[in-house]
């Protein structure tokens, strides 16, 4: 079973983009390009990094 956790080994600010890239097995890069473009076409990319950095809980919980 899969469990969505924010990347603390590939993080450039809070690490969501490289924990949604491991989660769904895209490479982070990609998922950071998509939330970018969002946030220039509106805030809700802003806001939506903003809430998952909040939520979302780090990988090293688990261990």
């Amino acid at each position: 079973m899969k469990k969505l956790y924010r990347s603390t080994s590939n993080r450039q600010l809070c690490g969501v983009c490289g924990g949604v890239g491991e989660y769904l097995g895209v490479d982070p890069t990609v998922v950071r390009v998509v939330w970018v473009i969002a946030a220039l076409f509106g805030t809700i990319g802003i806001w939506a990094y903003l809430l998952c950095a909040l939520i979302i809980p780090e990988d090293s919980a688990v261990r």
